[in-house]
């Protein structure tokens, strides 16, 4: 029986983290370096990418860089083929980069909007998947975890085709869980509520808005991103070994 105090030990694990460079995504990165894994620090800037790999290995953990846009079929190839030669394998996917361009009416939503919160995404998540699933097929197994949002359950007010791509994503959660099972490939979603990130600004800096939301949270506050990055580990880590397909919703007690 594993003990219990291993359960959440990712020592020797390369676990890679896109949407990295702040808010939950650099939460995510350093709480898993800091359990053991090796982490590849993933957003669209390279220098953004290196300061938060460089404060995980002040810090005694171990990271690297490598810039992705996800939105961008050759830079998902490319992050990959970096993968395989430099690592071998991939043990640790967290799709965390997200495209929200767009806060107004859905019936105002432009073309380009909504292809780049499409791409980013839906397209982006699904591929990347696509080629993590591959590697860890290869290798015997591996953790997907999805960054998804409470949105995709309720769609949230002025944010139509974000809500309707997270929908998507936890979707997509469900089919690679069904479909990858089998290859001992687990697949799970984090559902966060509101966040205190640049991401959410949008909806934290405008007074009303936030007012109107703290009252649909019954512990009355927004998250840090921290507080989600601990549901993560979870979900990569040993001590969630049964659980695939899954969405951990994280929102203190909003959709409640």
């Amino acid at each position: 029986m594993t003990n219990k105090k291993n359960l959440f030990d990712l020592t020797g694990k390369v676990a890679l983290v896109t949407g990295a460079s702040r808010g939950i995504g650099e939460a995510i990165a350093h709480l898993l370096a800091a359990y053991g894994a090796h982490v590849i620090v993933s957003s669209r800037k390279q220098e953004s990418c290196e300061q938060v790999a460089q404060a995980i290995n002040d810090a005694g953990g171990s990271a690297s860089a490598y810039a992705c846009h996800v939105g961008e079929m050759e830079q998902i190839d490319s992050i990959f083929a970096h993968i395989s030669s430099e690592y071998e394998k991939l043990d640790i996917l967290v799709n965390n980069a997200a495209a929200n361009p767009y806060f107004g009416h859905i019936l105002d939503t432009d073309l380009a909007a909504y292809q780049k919160t499409v791409d980013v995404n839906i397209r982006g998540y699904f591929f990347m998947s696509v080629a993590a699933g591959k590697l860890m097929k290869e290798q015997g197994g591996g953790v997907i975890l999805n960054t998804a949002s409470v949105n995709g359950v309720v769609a949230g007010d002025m944010q139509g085709i974000y809500s309707i791509t997270k929908a998507a994503v936890i979707s997509m959660t469900k089919s690679f869980a069904k479909e990858c099972g089998s290859l001992n490939i687990r697949v799970n979603a984090l559902l966060p509520g509101l966040t205190d990130t640049k991401f959410a600004s949008a909806l934290t800096n405008n007074e009303k808005i936030l007012k109107g939301a703290l009252t649909q949270i019954p512990l009355g506050r927004v998250a840090d991103p921290e507080e989600m990055a601990g549901a993560v580990l979870y979900l990569v880590s040993d001590a969630s070994s049964y659980t695939t397909g899954a969405t951990l919703t994280v929102d203190g007690g909003m959709l409640a």
